[in-house]
């Protein structure tokens, strides 16, 4: 049963549910996320455990267990249980594949799981498999730090954090409600304005997902270069070359995009460990304008955009029966940034990405927007995968050789 304290979810929470209520029992790993941590040289198995012991215990997020029998009124709450923490120890055997295929259930277990790596060369690593639910990029970059911080040294994450359910009770406060009214509107004048523009279905086969990866050095520095030039940010000038992209397929020189907002501007909630992203529509007129123009019409529309982050998904569908011909978007981006980085944990890429170099992956998951680019950069490359519903290959490798060479020739 139920628990008398249990609440809503939070306005992020109610977003990934959102996307996963409908998933059929095969797809339900769709949302979980694996990441592989490297652990300082020597690091005990016992030392592991009790820093994974103190991130449950700081963290609410990750004892927080979800009644989903009304799929329309989804709760939450904070379980008591207090089961010694078991963290499995072994070798590699493709960890990461293994346990980020299994779903979690999520009225009765964490949404997360841990195995560390033994028994082989180079640096001792932990698999971390969570729920998107339970966290983002944004937060599991938190949960990475602070793992290795309590390793070094322990007791240092005594200190309670605040959890999902305390920003749920903000965001369905006084102040939090006038926040998701402003949003409303927000939604409701673009769809209105918006015009339906489509990527062409281009793809071999109905409903058919594929997914490349650009890298490139030089895109990088050009992209710098760029936005310096606009006095605009690094996300704005890549999101500058990829609207131009595909604006040009739509025929179009306006575009309804759906940008992914962090959401995380306030100092409280900055590094809360939950899940926050949402989708918020932008749109984006002139998009035939020279780059740099184009690049500055994107990064104002993106910060108006972006005010509006926190909604009711809920509300927003409503909303959408009630628009006519209210347009989906005609692509989506994400530019994902995280916590400066300290010390060990993060797998190293050792490929020479000088680039440019396409390439093609299976996606984990389908789940998300018809063309959703994610640009990142790691000081040294820019990465910008490419997740597309019924475009196929050919198109989906040209939209991205079109963003690259777009961005070298615009520096």
């Amino acid at each position: 049963m139920q628990p008398t304290d249990a609440g809503p979810l939070s306005l992020g929470q109610l977003s990934v549910w959102h996307d996963i209520r409908d998933l059929p029992p095969s797809r339900r790993h769709e949302p979980n996320n694996a990441a592989e941590w490297n652990l300082p040289p020597g690091t005990a198995p016992d030392a592991v455990r009790a820093a994974l012991a103190s991130l449950v215990r700081r963290h609410p997020s990750l004892r927080t267990r979800y009644d989903l029998r009304d799929p329309d009124a989804p709760r939450q709450w904070v379980s008591a249980e207090t089961a010694p923490l078991v963290l499995p120890v072994g070798p590699a055997d493709d960890a990461a594949a293994a346990l980020a295929g299994e779903p979690f259930d999520l009225g009765r277990q964490d949404g997360w799981q841990a195995r560390l790596i033994t028994g082989q060369p180079g640096p001792q690593r932990l698999v971390f498999v969570k729920h998107h639910i339970l966290a983002d990029a944004w937060a599991q970059e938190v949960l990475r730090r602070e793992l290795l911080r309590e390793i070094a040294a322990p007791g240092s994450l005594s200190t309670p954090a605040p959890g999902p359910a305390d920003l749920a009770a903000e965001q369905h406060g006084p102040t939090g409600l006038r926040r998701q009214r402003a949003a409303l509107d927000h939604w409701g004048r673009l769809l209105g304005r918006a015009p339906a523009a489509r990527l062409p279905n281009t793809g071999d086969t109905a409903g058919e997902v594929v997914q490349a990866t650009l890298r490139s050095a030089p895109a990088l520095t050009a992209a710098r270069a760029l936005a310096a030039r606009a006095d605009v940010s690094l996300a704005s000038a890549v999101m500058a070359a990829y609207v131009r992209a595909v604006a040009r397929r739509c025929d179009s020189d306006a575009l309804l995009v759906h940008l992914m907002s962090a959401n995380r501007f306030s100092g409280r909630w900055k590094d809360t460990v939950t899940s926050m992203n949402q989708w918020v529509p932008t749109l984006v007129e002139g998009a035939g304008a020279d780059l740099t123009t184009l690049a500055r019409i994107v990064h104002w529309n993106s910060l108006r955009a972006v005010r509006h982050g926190m909604h009711d998904v809920t509300a927003v569908a409503a909303l959408r029966l009630r628009t006519p011909r209210a347009p989906e978007p005609a692509c989506a981006f994400n530019h994902v940034a995280l916590p400066p980085k300290d010390g060990p944990g993060m797998t190293a890429h050792t490929g020479d990405w000088t680039g440019p170099a396409v390439s093609f992956e299976t996606p984990f998951t389908t789940i998300g927007p018809r063309c959703y680019a994610r640009s990142q950069e790691d000081g040294h490359c820019l990465t910008v995968r490419l997740t597309a519903r019924d475009v196929g290959r050919e198109q989906c490798a040209a939209l991205l050789g079109e963003l690259h060479d777009t961005v070298l020739s615009a520096a």
